[in-house]
């Protein structure tokens, strides 16, 4: 009898062991989980951010709650409640408005996590919450910079296309997205302040925000056309959606170097339009606009680049419990304030990672077609 209750006893350990072994391994191979709320997947930029995230997921076997909030900041702040009540800890965000990233914040925080705040910049206080927030996106100003350097190259090699005949003045249109976003206002006051920098006079023509959408894009240019025709000598937009949306605007009125041939750029400035629009984002459309010569020019906003930035940093949360000081990307994290919200705070600039902008014109474009 005893040898039978011993015996009971070492199969009971055994049984017991094997269990919590068993336990041991399932926690250990646990999936990570990480929650992505995103702005408005609509917007050809925000959709490539999206699928690269879940392509970084899939290779990392991350569990990836993706939600869409179809540019609602109260919906996006009930997909963050659902989140955090299924137990998810750690985030990449494209916010709707600056506004709500504090707030954000501080609920990951109650809950032990950390977010990435991509696209849209978040505020200082957001980043202020803890040491676990952090901004992966890229500094809006240079993106109007660069559209300010490459249309004075563009108009020093091609001065015959200035309506007015000054070389020094130039009369613009401007396509903003949504107003007071980030982008639309650092965008468009560096692009400004590029030209002007450069010499010129800035008049503009006509402006108004086409929330980042092709179609409306085009309705306003379709109504500046009937309204300014001859008067203008360049088209700016916030993004490549817009600029598109302005360029199918002026294919279909034939406001063209050939109205009777619209395929032909009779004055080799490498567009075949009468005035050169130019954009932001470098999409595929947009290159590939540039590559029949209808789009002149844009900026590459790296979707790839911004998402991957935030996803790693996300991803180090969870397996690592923080990213702070580390690489993401290969990007380190800033030393320096900048003169643009939220790395004008010399406490969180170690908090913020900057993926660069490029130019993307007619001697480079080829490399980012897709």
């Amino acid at each position: 009898m005893k040898k039978l209750i011993v015996a009971a006893l070492v199969l009971m350990t055994a049984v017991n062991f094997t269990f919590a072994a068993g336990q041991q391994e399932e926690a250990g191979s646990e999936k990570v989980t990480i929650g992505a709320l995103i702005r408005n997947t609509d917007e050809q930029f925000v959709a490539d951010y999206a699928e690269n995230l879940k392509k970084l997921a899939a290779a990392k076997g991350v569990d990836l709650k993706l939600l869409d909030s179809r540019s609602d900041q109260a919906m996006q702040l009930d997909q963050l409640n659902v989140l955090l009540t299924q137990g998810v800890k750690h985030f990449v965000i494209v916010p709707n408005v600056t506004e709500a990233t504090e707030d954000m914040a501080k609920k990951i925080d109650a809950v032990g996590g950390g977010a990435a705040f991509s696209n849209i910049q978040p505020s200082v206080e957001a980043l202020k919450v803890s040491p676990n927030f952090y901004l992966a996106s890229s500094p809006e100003s240079v993106a109007g910079q660069i559209q300010a350097q490459i249309l004075d190259d563009y108009f020093k090699a091609n001065p015959a296309k200035l309506e007015n005949g000054d070389p020094k003045a130039l009369d613009v249109i401007f396509l903003y997205g949504q107003l007071g976003h980030p982008a639309q206002v650092f965008r468009s006051e560096a692009a400004v302040k590029g030209l002007k920098d450069a010499g010129y006079t800035v008049n503009i023509v006509a402006e108004d925000t086409a929330n980042w959408k092709p179609d409306e894009a085009q309705a306003k240019m379709d109504t500046w056309l009937a309204a300014y025709s001859g008067k203008f000598d360049v088209v700016i937009a916030n993004n490549d959606g817009m600029a598109l949306g302005a360029v199918e605007s002026l294919l279909t009125n034939k406001y063209t170097d050939d109205p009777n041939d619209p395929t032909k750029d009779v004055d080799g400035d490498g567009t075949v339009l009468r005035v050169p629009v130019i954009g932001v984002d470098a999409t595929g459309v947009a290159v590939k606009s540039m590559s029949e010569n209808k789009l002149l020019a844009t900026v590459l906003q790296d979707a790839v680049g911004q998402s991957t930035t935030a996803f790693e940093l996300a991803y180090m949360m969870a397996t690592e419990g923080s990213a702070t000081g580390k690489k993401a990307w290969g990007i380190s994290p800033l030393t320096a304030v900048t003169g643009e919200a939220p790395a004008t705070d010399a406490a969180i600039v170690g908090q913020c990672y900057l993926v660069p902008f490029a130019a993307v014109t007619m001697d480079n474009y080829k490399e980012y077609m897709q």
